[in-house]
């Protein structure tokens, strides 16, 4: 009855992501349409770049004042989330009405998921665990806009419930929503938050020239992801599996501050939120804690 369309496939060029990504939709939606007659709504997850663009095109081409609402017109620039809204829009029109959809917009999602190609809360945790191992101090890597400017964040339950609200609210059909906890943080209120988790010491913002890549400075680590995962007992996982360094590097390196607006959602009846820092302390425990869930998995199997 429900569809909730979230998945990514990351490749090098956005012509290319254009291509898979719609496909993909589309071979989905061609199928459950059409042969699914109890169909009755369909959502679609994109996010944060539908306002300013593909990661190659971030602050290199024209771009609306945050903060972002949903009635800003597209970018004059290609953007596959623009081609999944009309391979969206293209089939659930031929069901004139029966089916209905929504479309919700995230920004940086904080959340567990592993595996996850943008969990920025499990690289950082990462980040932060070898930087313990090796007994190195947590540095910023990133610039100073991203380090004192206002920024916002989406807790991955939050989502869900925005999400669900959107597939049974009939206030909420056939509309595009943003999709954030509705409070604005800095992440030099975050960072000593992480280093308090994991005992380590600290450094904030250190100028331009003290900027590095995480790409850069976690290369070559896998034998001391190795040895963190022997002796703390974790699931074995490849820190290429569970870490997604350019996503961070790119995140922490714009140079503009980046909000958008709840109104539209609060108008149409949706009053979640979150309070970002308890968000981000949850996460990390829930990290943290997955360890021993996992254990005990494996001891039952």
């Amino acid at each position: 009855t429900h569809v909730f369309y979230a998945a990514w496939s990351s490749h090098e060029t956005e012509d290319r992501n254009r291509e898979v990504n719609a496909g993909m939709l589309r071979n989905v939606l061609s199928v459950v349409v059409p042969n699914c007659p109890a169909l009755a709504h369909v959502c679609l997850q994109t996010g944060r770049k539908h306002y300013v663009g593909p990661f190659e095109a971030i602050g290199k081409i024209p771009a609306p004042d945050p903060p972002y609402t949903e009635d800003m017109p597209r970018l004059d620039h290609p953007n596959f989330y623009y081609d999944l809204e009309d391979v969206l829009f293209d089939h659930v029109s031929g069901r004139d009405g029966a089916v209905t959809w929504s479309v919700h917009r995230p920004t940086v999602i904080f959340g567990f998921s592993p595996r996850s190609a943008m969990n920025v809360v499990g690289s950082l945790c990462v980040y932060a665990a070898i930087c313990r191992k090796e007994g190195a101090t947590l540095r910023w890597p990133g610039c100073k806009v991203a380090w004192e400017g206002f920024t916002d964040a989406s807790d991955a339950d939050l989502v869900a419930e925005h999400e669900i609200w959107a597939a049974v609210d009939p206030f909420a059909k056939n509309e595009a929503f943003n999709c954030s906890n509705g409070d604005v943080f800095k992440w030099k209120q975050l960072w000593p938050m992480l280093a308090e988790r994991f005992g380590v010491e600290w450094a904030g913002y250190e100028g331009e020239d003290s900027r590095f890549a995480l790409a850069d400075a976690m290369t070559g680590k896998e034998a001391v992801w190795t040895e963190i995962l022997q002796e703390n007992e974790l699931v074995t996982t490849e820190l290429e599996e569970i870490t997604s360094w350019g996503f961070v590097d790119a995140m922490f390196n714009i140079d503009i501050e980046h909000l958008d607006n709840m109104n539209k959602s609060k108008e149409h009846g949706f009053l979640g939120f979150r309070n970002t820092v308890n968000s981000f302390n949850a996460w990390i425990d829930k990290m943290k804690a997955s360890k021993e869930v996992d254990l005990q998995k494996q001891q039952t199997l």
